[in-house]
């Protein structure tokens, strides 16, 4: 077993603000997306680097965190509708904790989308500059659940168990850090790697949402079911309901861009 290191989530504190790490892995993850998508011929192509980037980056920031919390809010705590209608300010309370990925997802493409409209810019193409950087904010973000103690992995005997301090006395699977790897850093070498082909607009997306609904739907299996729902359906989580969902739908998208894009000239 490998002791926990048990790092303190708040970086410093200056009388009621407080610094956490979890939110500085929000503010890295933005950055590298906002240097990796100028660094792409596609996004320079239409103009998407300096204030533009930055714009856009703007649009998914909110995007994604509007997102997230009603992602939350709609997948993982249909149980207590009720009590949001009652107490509808804890919808946005994220500082309550409780994010969604696949939320933040939707939001983040809308906002895309947004900003696309806005700004006359080919929605696939700024897609596909900013999916590709995507894995990267996840890396950091997976990270940063690791060291807020959340998000564990179920109970296990592998040599390279951690007990986190709000999971009782058991070993439990570091499920953050293999997320970590497989959703950030391996996704992240794939698709930096693909985007130098030539793939019809839009499918840099459909590989994003194809392998991390698979990567993550593998990984579920190591990684504790949220405690408000437990298992959905027999062996599966939320999470791989949603995963499944991704694959299926990529597949869908994948179907539709061969139809309406153009082949790219080699």
């Amino acid at each position: 077993m490998i002791p926990y290191p048990n790092i303190d989530p708040v970086i410093v504190s200056i009388g009621p603000i407080h610094i956490r790490w979890y939110g500085v892995m929000y503010v890295v993850g933005f950055l590298s997306a906002y240097l990796l998508i100028q660094k792409q011929k596609a996004a320079q192509r239409i103009g998407l680097v300096g204030h533009t980037a930055q714009d856009l980056i703007f649009y998914l920031a909110i995007g994604v965190i509007i997102g997230g919390r009603l992602g939350y809010v709609v997948f993982y705590q249909y149980h207590d509708y009720l009590t949001y209608l009652k107490h509808p300010l804890e919808i946005v309370a994220t500082w309550h904790g409780g994010m969604s990925f696949h939320g933040g997802l939707i939001g983040g493409i809308f906002a895309g989308w947004l900003f696309g409209y806005r700004r006359k810019l080919p929605f696939w193409v700024i897609a596909d500059s900013t999916i590709v950087t995507v894995p990267v904010g996840l890396f950091f973000g997976r990270i940063g659940n690791f060291i807020n103690g959340e998000l564990w992995g179920r109970t296990t005997d592998v040599p390279w168990a951690m007990i986190f301090p709000q999971a009782g006395p058991i070993p439990r699977h570091p499920s953050q850090l293999y997320e970590a790897l497989m959703e950030g850093l391996i996704l992240f070498i794939l698709l930096w790697t693909l985007r130098q082909r030539p793939f019809r607009d839009g499918m840099m997306v459909v590989f994003f949402v194809f392998f991390y609904g698979l990567f993550r739907f593998f990984l579920e299996f190591f990684r504790e079911p949220d405690a408000q729902l437990g298992f959905v359906t027999g062996v599966f989580t939320m999470g791989q309901i949603l995963c499944f969902a991704m694959m299926l739908g990529a597949a869908c998208l994948g179907l539709y861009l061969r139809k309406t894009q153009p082949v790219p000239e080699p």
